[in-house]
């Protein structure tokens, strides 16, 4: 689970662009990224293959 911390800390001070997570990872990465302060600055794309790529936002959603 720290690496999937140090991805959304990566992503949130903008040395990620995004982040791609597979199905496989997907619950455990949720996991960790709703326990996250800014969780809501969150969004995720769902792709075809069950694939999901992240990006944040430096305003919420709502």
């Amino acid at each position: 689970m720290n690496k999937y911390k140090e991805m959304i800390n990566q992503l949130k001070n903008g040395e990620l662009e995004s982040i791609e997570i597979s199905k496989d990872e997907f619950l455990e990465f949720r996991e960790v990224l709703v326990q996250d302060e800014m969780f809501k600055h969150f969004r995720g794309e769902a792709k075809q293959g069950g694939k999901v790529i992240y990006t944040f936002s430096e305003t919420p959603r709502r």
